[in-house]
């Protein structure tokens, strides 16, 4: 059984352009995927914990090769629970909306819990890094207001794209598709053709 985790990363929800293109996928995607599970994380509503003191001892706890004593087994279980949903999945699809050029706190909050030693990743002297999460894809489905693709001249503003792609492909999952949805704050001459794009580009992906 296909199993798909969609996490969403908008607060603006009916509003939202990321996430109406999130959820063109996701329809398409049950139709051909009729046994598929899908396991929805609006990360708005979650109860993300704080990256505290017990949690970044047990980090460095792991990191040394020692195991997580004292209140710091509790913190660690919450990052390991956290991890098993996340590696749960088959597939990964995001609905990531662009916040001052790069992504909103809550996503990166997230990706802050998730990525671990010995969770997500790991690291040895010979090797260096290498990602646990592999064998995974994952869809990408951004929304921005203005346009800074290739080619608009605005490619250097875009760290939305490149700081979510770097992390998933620093715990493994490498293979990724992008839906972009862009300049959402143009008239409407502009923006609805583009949307219709991002919207027919999610169904065809799934």
């Amino acid at each position: 059984m296909s199993r798909l985790l969609y996490i969403e990363a908008s607060p603006r929800k009916q509003r939202s352009v990321s996430i109406r293109v999130a959820q063109a996928f996701i329809g398409a995607w049950r139709q051909a995927n009729p046994d598929g599970q899908v396991d929805e994380l609006d990360l708005w509503s979650a109860d993300l914990p704080a990256f505290d003191q017990d949690m970044l001892d047990a980090k460095y706890a792991v990191m040394r090769g020692d195991s997580p004593q004292g209140t710091q087994v509790a913190a660690w279980n919450r990052i390991e629970r956290l991890a098993d949903r996340f590696k749960a999945a088959d597939l990964y699809l995001f609905s990531v909306p662009m916040w001052n050029f790069s992504l909103p706190y809550v996503l990166k909050h997230y990706f802050d819990l998730l990525i671990q030693p010995g969770i997500t990743f790991a690291f040895s002297p010979e090797d260096g890094y290498s990602g646990l999460v592999t064998g995974r894809r994952a869809v990408l489905a951004y929304a921005r207001g203005g346009a800074y693709s290739e080619g608009t001249g605005m490619e250097d503003y875009d760290l939305q794209t490149r700081l979510l792609e770097q992390l998933l492909g620093f715990i493994g999952v490498t293979e990724v598709e992008r839906i972009v949805a862009e300049p959402m704050l143009a008239g409407k001459e502009i923006a609805e053709p583009a949307l219709e794009q991002a919207l027919r580009r999610a169904q065809q992906l799934a």
